[in-house]
């Protein structure tokens, strides 16, 4: 009987060489900030990376916005049974 393989996706090799391509792109992609003509509406946002500091900060805040607010909305297991 042959043994069924992992998808290629939750290989930890897989996840590592993933991991390594993200990594080296947003390096890349930072890197390139420095080279790009700015022109900022406030001061802070002609700051180099600025856009990648600005949505990371945000998307932690989405994340830990959405946990309290299912914190606050969330029922009890036998909600329905009663």
């Amino acid at each position: 009987m042959k043994q069924q393989q992992d998808h290629w996706l939750v290989r930890p090799r897989t996840i590592k060489i993933l991991w390594i391509m993200f990594s080296v792109v947003l390096a890349l992609l930072v890197g390139a900030d420095f080279f790009v003509a700015h022109h900022p509406h406030f001061g802070v946002d002609g700051l180099p990376s600025f856009s990648a500091v600005f949505g990371f900060i945000s998307c932690v805040i989405l994340v830990f916005g959405a946990k309290a607010l299912g914190l606050l909305l969330k029922k009890p297991e036998d909600y329905y049974d009663r």
